[in-house]
C-alpha cells in the first residue's frame, strides 16, 4: 500500500486541494484515504461529503497498517515535529510550490527534512497555482533545479475549478486533465 504525502512548510500552496483530487482519481480505480495532519482540519471538515474516508488523530508509525490501497497524507503549513517521521514510511512525498520568490525561500526547510529521511529520490516538486504565460515559473523551476529533487512535468495552473472542486463533484476538463496527468506521474514512480 503506496503511501503519498503532500507537504510544504509554507501555507496557501494547494497541498489538501492537490490531495484532494488527486484521492478522487485514484479512487476511480483503487480504494483511498486521507489523514488529515492539518490543525485546520480543512479536509476533515468535508468528510461526509465525500465517498472516501478521511481520517484524522493517526500515529505516523500506524499509515502503514491502515487497510486501504492508497494512503494520501495532508501535511501542516508549518514544520511539525512528527513530519520526518511521516517521510519516512512515505512512498512518495509531493512538494507543491508557486511560482514565487518568497515560496522558493520557504522550500528549503522542507527539503532539508526529506534529506534527514534520505527521502530525496522519492520526493515530487509540483508546480501549482501558477499563472499561465509567465516567465516567473521557468526562473522558479530553474532554481528549484538545485535541490536535486525530481520536478513533475506537469505544472498545475490556477484555475476557478480547482477551488470549487472540493464542494463540487467535478473538475473542468481542463484541470481534470492537469490532474490525470499529475496523477500518473505519481503513480509511476511507485511503479
Amino acid at each position: 500500500m503506496p503511501i503519498i504525502t503532500f507537504s510544504h512548510q509554507k501555507g496557501g500552496v494547494g497541498k489538501s486541494t492537490l490531495a484532494f483530487n488527486v484521492a478522487k482519481k485514484i479512487y476511480e480505480s483503487a480504494s483511498v484515504c486521507i489523514v488529515d495532519y492539518d490543525k485546520q482540519g480543512s479536509l476533515s471538515q468535508v468528510s461526509d461529503m465525500v465517498y472516501f474516508h478521511i481520517l484524522e488523530n493517526v500515529l505516523p508509525e500506524e499509515l502503514p497498517e491502515l487497510n486501504y490501497d492508497f494512503v494520501l497524507v495532508d501535511t501542516p503549513p508549518y514544520l511539525a515535529t512528527n513530519l520526518t517521521k511521516i517521510f519516512e514510511v512515505s512512498d512518495i512525498i509531493v512538494v507543491p510550490i508557486r511560482a514565487g520568490i518568497l515560496d522558493l525561500f520557504a522550500i528549503k526547510g522542507t527539503i532539508d527534512l526529506i534529506t534527514e529521511a534520505k527521502k530525496q529520490d522519492n520526493a515530487l516538486i509540483v508546480f501549482n497555482l501558477i499563472k499561465h504565460n509567465t516567465t516567473i515559473t521557468q526562473d522558479i523551476v530553474n532554481e528549484m533545479k538545485s535541490f536535486n529533487i525530481k520536478i513533475a512535468e506537469t505544472k498545475i495552473q490556477d484555475l476557478v475549478s480547482f477551488t470549487r472542486s472540493i464542494l463540487v463533484d467535478t473538475l473542468d476538463s481542463k484541470a481534470q486533465d492537469h490532474i490525470d496527468n499529475l496523477t500518473e506521474e505519481i503513480l509511476n514512480m511507485i511503479i
